[in-house]
């Protein structure tokens, strides 16, 4: 069942003008547009073990054109390694509810706030879309900045990836150690199984969308001009 967090009430007002899209909103001028800016919730990230079967088949659609999909939902496996070769592992997944934060950017603020030097972390995400230009970088310094942790991203699309400074931030990401990866069709059914609400006693198998392969192609290429 999936809980909710408050972030920090600094972050939320940093972000006056921000839409649900993580958009500015240059003109307030519309009176809808700002009655909806002022009814929104604080900002929340959204927590839990599996998500509503819903999300997963609309926003991890690997489509090349994301109308639609604001928010970005991450599943995560975190396995702790101790000296004696021992491994705990936990995984979950967030999703950011408005533009305040991101997703990436809560996993290190609640999942992964510290790193215990005396443990080796091997960190798997599985994200609906690779992070922009902003998470990237702070993906990038915190890889940097701890030598004992490891991740792996794959990205079920990506974010803006004609973008000039989304193309140079993946490099520099993937400099860091972070390795870049396009989610297959194997890894669709592996989050189906392991992170999307089952039915009690009745486990559904996973159903590929029909043009699942054709695009994990499509962006598998254009991540590897990017990298390259």
């Amino acid at each position: 069942m999936a809980q909710k967090e408050d972030a920090t009430a600094a972050t939320a007002a940093a972000e006056p003008a921000a839409s649900q899209n993580g958009e500015d909103l240059e003109n307030l001028d519309d009176p809808e547009k700002l009655k909806e800016l002022i009814e929104l919730p604080p900002f929340e990230i959204v927590t839990g073990e599996r998500l509503p079967v819903n999300f997963f088949k609309f926003q991890f659609r690997n489509v090349e054109y994301s109308s639609g999909r604001n928010k970005t939902f991450l599943c995560y496996v975190v396995e702790a390694q101790g000296k004696g070769g021992q491994v705990q592992a936990t995984r979950g997944y967030l999703e950011d509810e408005h533009a305040a934060a991101h997703a990436e950017e809560a996993f290190f603020n609640t999942v992964l706030p510290a790193c215990d030097p005396a443990l080796r972390y091997t960190v798997t995400w599985y994200v609906s879309s690779s992070p922009c230009a902003a998470c990237a970088d702070r993906i990038a310094r915190t890889l940097g900045q701890t030598k004992n942790l490891r991740l792996l991203i794959l990205a079920g699309r990506l974010l803006q990836w004609e973008e000039p400074d989304v193309r140079a931030a993946l490099r520099r990401l993937a400099e860091a150690g972070c390795r870049l990866r396009v989610m297959k069709p194997q890894d669709f059914e592996y989050v189906w199984q392991h992170f999307v609400e089952q039915e009690e006693g009745e486990a559904k198998a996973f159903e590929p969308w029909e043009d699942v392969q054709e695009n994990f192609l499509y962006y598998e290429e254009k991540l590897a001009d990017i990298l390259k």
